[in-house]
């Protein structure tokens, strides 16, 4: 059974071709942030797998090479054990296209997370698919590079399968505050941008 949710403003992965792809397992927490931590294999024994399916032209500087390892980093400092992630960057066309299948709702959005699992007790298992063309625009709004935002999503999507929620207040404040938590503690600083 696939959970979908909606945030911020789950599928099987989209279904455009593939693009650029790559896969990586647990990072170090004290890596320099700009640079791509090194991966491991998807055997490898720290039980994390994140997989990226480029689906449209990249951004400036570029996601490939640098979002799997910052989201694997920001998994770890979840305290994710266990988990397979295939995270799909899709543009506008494409994400109205899963927002009104799986959803019914009419147009783009930034993120749609889809959990694979039959149990949430079992390791976390999903898709996330996030928007490159809302994720510039936002990034345009908030003053900072596109694939931080798009970071942002990942990082939201991540937050859904481990139960969290953002459709009432309180919890969309404790849940964008907590994305931002992550999001320092890995050194990239906050990007949402919730105050106290």
């Amino acid at each position: 059974m696939t959970k979908v949710t909606q945030t911020l403003t789950s599928c099987p992965s989209a279904t455009a071709a593939p693009g650029d792809q790559a896969e990586v397992g647990e990072t170090s927490a004290d890596t320099d942030p700009d640079q791509p931590a090194p991966g491991n294999s998807p055997e490898s024994p720290s039980g994390r797998r994140i997989t990226l399916d480029l689906q449209t032209p990249d951004c400036d500087p570029p996601t490939a090479g640098w979002l799997e390892p910052q989201l694997a980093r920001i998994v770890a400092l979840a305290g994710v054990e266990r988990c397979e992630l295939n995270l799909a960057v899709v543009d506008d066309e494409q994400m109205s296209e899963l927002h009104g299948q799986y959803l019914g709702i009419a147009g783009t959005t930034d993120v749609l997370t889809f959990d694979l699992r039959d149990d949430p007790d079992q390791p976390v298992e999903g898709d996330i698919v996030i928007c490159i063309d809302e994720a510039r625009r936002q990034a345009k709004d908030r003053g900072h590079d596109t694939r931080l935002e798009l970071l942002l999503y990942a990082v939201h999507g991540l937050l859904h399968l481990l139960g969290e929620d953002d459709h009432d207040p309180a919890d969309y404040e404790k849940m964008h505050k907590r994305e931002d938590d992550l999001l320092t503690r890995a050194g990239l600083g906050a990007v949402f941008g919730i105050e106290d």
